[in-house]
C-alpha cells in the first residue's frame, strides 16, 4: 500500500509539474528579466514543478507593465535570483553525474562525489562565469576567479541538503537507481528543492555582502523605463562593500561544516 500511495504521489508531480513549466516557458518570455535568469526559473519549473512555477510567479513575474524594477528590488527577491541561478546551473550538472553513476553502477560515495564535480563544475565554469562574464568586464579568465568563492559557499549548501536526502532515498526507495524511471527523478527533484530551501541563507549572505547578483531586469533600449538594468544587482554596485577575508574564510569554514554534516547524515542513514 506505501509503494502504491508513493508511486501516485510520483505520478501526480510529474503530471503537474508538465502544464506549469509550459506556462512558465510561455509565460517569461514577456518578462524583462535577465536571459539567464529566465532560463533558470525554467529550469528549476523543471526541477521543482508546481514549486518553482510558484517561485517564479511570486518572485520574478513582473506584477504590471513597467513595475519589475521596484517588484525585484525586495532582498528576499534577489536572493530568490541568486540561489535559483545556483541550482539551475548546478542541478544540470548534479543530475548528469548522478545519470553516470546509475549508469555506470559506482558505489554511493562515488555518485556523490561526480555529482557535486560536475555539479560545481558546470555550475561555476559555464552557468556563472561564461554566461555571466559580461559583469566582469567581459573577461571570462576575471568572471572565472571572481565566481570562485560564491559558487563554492553556495554549491556546498545546496549538497548539504542533496547528498541525505538522495542517499537515503535511493537506499530505501525500490528503483531509485534506474534513470529511465519516474523514482530516480522524483528522488533528485525533492533532494534540489531541499537543496535550494537550504542554500538560500548562504545566498542571502552572498547578496548582501555583494559577493553575488539577484534578480536584474533588462528592457529594450527604447523602452522608457527608470533604468536598463536594476541599480540594486549592477556588478559595479557591489565593489563598493566587500567582506574581508577573515569574513570569507569564516563562512567557507561554516559552508564546509554544513557539508560536512550532511555526509555523514547520508553514511549514518544510507549507507554512503
Amino acid at each position: 500500500m506505501y509503494t502504491s500511495i508513493l508511486e501516485g504521489v510520483m505520478l501526480l508531480w510529474f503530471a503537474l509539474t508538465i502544464p506549469f513549466l509550459i506556462f512558465v516557458i510561455l509565460d517569461i518570455r514577456s518578462t524583462p528579466e535577465n536571459p539567464i535568469l529566465k532560463l533558470g526559473f525554467v529550469l528549476v519549473t523543471a526541477y521543482a514543478g508546481v514549486i518553482g512555477a510558484f517561485l517564479y510567479v511570486v518572485g520574478c513575474r513582473e506584477p504590471l507593465p513597467g513595475l519589475h524594477e521596484r517588484y525585484v528590488s525586495a532582498r528576499w527577491r534577489q536572493v530568490l535570483g541568486s540561489t535559483i541561478h545556483c541550482v539551475a546551473g548546478d542541478g544540470i550538472g548534479i543530475l548528469v553525474g548522478a545519470v553516470i553513476g546509475s549508469v555506470i553502477h559506482f558505489s554511493p560515495f562515488v555518485d556523490v562525489a561526480i555529482e557535486y564535480s560536475m555539479g560545481f563544475l558546470f555550475g561555476w565554469a559555464i552557468f556563472q562565469s561564461l554566461f555571466m562574464r559580461d559583469m566582469a568586464g567581459g573577461s571570462y579568465k576575471r568572471s572565472l576567479a571572481s565566481t570562485f568563492i560564491p559558487e563554492l559557499l553556495s554549491m556546498n549548501l545546496l549538497m548539504t541538503a542533496m547528498i541525505p536526502i538522495s542517499t537515503i532515498s535511493l537506499a530505501n526507495i525500490p528503483g531509485g537507481h534506474n534513470p529511465l524511471g519516474v523514482v530516480f527523478w522524483f528522488i533528485f527533484s525533492m533532494a534540489l528543492l531541499g537543496g535550494l530551501g537550504m542554500a538560500y541563507p548562504m545566498n542571502w549572505w552572498l547578496v548582501s555582502n555583494h559577493l553575488k547578483h539577484g534578480m536584474m531586469t533588462v528592457r529594450p533600449k527604447t523602452h522608457d523605463s527608470e533604468s536598463m538594468i536594476n541599480k540594486h544587482t549592477d556588478m559595479h554596485h557591489m565593489k563598493e562593500v566587500y567582506p574581508s577575508r577573515g569574513i570569507i574564510s569564516i563562512m567557507a569554514s561554516i559552508s564546509i561544516l554544513a557539508l560536512a554534516a550532511g555526509i555523514i547524515i547520508a553514511w549514518f542513514f544510507g549507507g554512503l
